[in-house]
């Protein structure tokens, strides 16, 4: 019987889930939200988003995660279609209402009929008569799980603190202060280049903000001392403490903006916000993570100009996420070495982000398919951002000489530095080819030999589907 079990309904659940039935296997996915819910999530719709309403730029040109959205799209993925289809202003980033993002997916699957979705919470690692199974429990795998993984493998699992930005109510924005704009009036799609909200500050109002935020009241985790967070989600108190000037060139920088109320001054540091849903009477504070307390963030983000009198939807706030140590656990094809036909997916695995959650979804599901029909996938090329992502976790990362024993690996969202080195051609007509052209024409020619090198892989992976059903 040609049958895969999925262990959740997150991101990469889903779009393993669709993959799979797409692909003439029979689905039961297996959701415990409705029936036992998590610290995060709100409601128990699949593919909710938790933090960012952000897949982050779809720029497939010049950047790496563009280049993912792009291979997703060339193999049919439901987070992406999703994604497009629910996308809201947000320059060159994709982002989505995420309420008509979750209606969209949790439609699409249960109306599959391949996919059957089982409301209930899976406790320990399935017996052997499920044959093929992809967990995709997320960062907020429940604990019985989580231990009966880590008795399975004999390994520890790793875990970060992940933070969440607050989300504001548009009607309550003072725009005698605020404006609209893009950074350097960059027109994404779907905007217009006014996608973002800003919000000046002086530098001794910028001074008393950071002083704020390092002195202000915070969530404490004793119970998790030593938990590492990701450095690509830092909450913005953290920042703060690295140094005063720390934030100002990370997401409160000024750079490319000016001040519609005061062309002439140039601001010493801006608060932005980008669009939450498709109404646009929600605004996501951009890059503001956080650990502190509801009550100082209610006092501390009303200092910020055009935020006095700011009623939040959502505050900030922190979770644990955790991930198991991949290199050393799971093959090429994310199954655990130990147990044949049992693979991981989504952020468990140790990748970071939306995207590339869905991404390690859609691989494993792929893999899955193969071995149920009795057939081997070529290896992805790691010159695609499928396969840079798929070599990061299962093996990309590095052993520290001096510390024997101790796991480096750690979360990572898709980046450049993942692909293999590329050589470049200076092009016809170009006088000195260094700097910024350079790196340009770097980042263009990856992205190229990437969906191409997609392409054909994809390809033959299609057939390999073809000729088994």
């Amino acid at each position: 019987m040609k049958q895969l079990h999925i262990i959740g309904g997150g991101l990469a659940g889903s779009e393993a889930a669709w993959q799979a039935a797409n692909a003439g296997i029979d689905v039961i996915l297996h959701e415990m939200r409705g029936v036992r819910g998590t610290d995060a999530h709100l409601t128990d719709g699949l593919a909710e988003l938790v933090c960012s309403n952000s897949f982050r730029s779809d720029d497939h040109q010049m950047n790496a995660v563009g280049v993912l959205h792009q291979e997703m799209r060339l193999a049919g993925s439901l987070i992406i279609a999703s994604g497009d289809a629910n996308k809201v202003p947000a320059g060159t980033a994709l982002a989505v209402d995420r309420v008509g993002f979750s209606d969209t997916v949790t439609k699409a699957l249960e109306n599959h009929p391949r996919i059957k979705i089982i409301r209930e919470e899976i406790e320990t690692l399935p017996q052997s008569d499920w044959q093929q199974v992809i967990i995709a429990t997320g960062p907020l795998t429940s604990p019985a799980l989580a231990q009966s993984i880590a008795q399975q493998t004999g390994k520890d699992a790793l875990a970060f603190f992940d933070a969440i930005a607050p989300i504001v109510h548009f009607d309550s924005i003072d725009f005698d202060k605020a404006w609209f704009q893009s950074r350097y009036d960059k027109i994404g799609p779907g905007g217009n280049g006014k996608d973002y909200i800003n919000c000046p500050m002086d530098k001794d109002q910028y001074y008393a903000f950071i002083d704020a935020l390092i002195s202000g009241d915070k969530t404490e985790f004793k119970q998790w001392e030593g938990t590492p967070y990701f450095e690509g989600c830092l909450p913005i108190e953290v920042m703060a403490e690295r140094g005063p000037e720390t934030l100002r060139h990370g997401p409160m920088k000024p750079m490319g903006l000016t001040n519609a109320h005061k062309p002439d001054e140039k601001a010493y540091a801006v608060v932005q916000l980008r669009q939450d849903n498709a109404l646009g009477t929600l605004y996501n504070m951009v890059g503001f993570q956080t650990k502190l307390k509801y009550g100082e963030q209610t006092r501390i983000f009303r200092t910020i100009p055009g935020l006095e009198n700011a009623e939040f939807a959502r505050l900030g706030g922190l979770h644990r996420n955790t991930y198991i140590n991949s290199p050393d656990l799971l093959d090429q094809t994310l199954t655990l070495k130990s147990r044949p036909g049992l693979r991981f997916a989504g952020q468990i695995t140790g990748c970071e982000g939306y995207v590339e959650s869905a991404a390690i979804g859609l691989l494993a599901a792929r893999f899955a398919v193969a071995e149920i029909n009795g057939q081997q996938l070529q290896p992805l090329p790691q010159t695609t951002a499928f396969g840079a992502l798929l070599y990061h976790i299962t093996g990309g990362h590095i052993q520290w000489d001096d510390e024997p024993g101790k796991r480096s690996f750690q979360p990572m969202n898709i980046n450049f530095g993942l692909f293999p080195p590329v050589e470049i051609v200076k092009p016809e007509g170009f006088g000195r080819f260094r700097g910024k052209d350079k790196a340009r024409v770097k980042k263009q020619t990856m992205a190229a030999r990437a969906l191409h090198d997609c392409e054909e892989w994809l390809q033959n992976s299609n057939s390999l589907e073809e000729m088994s059903s």
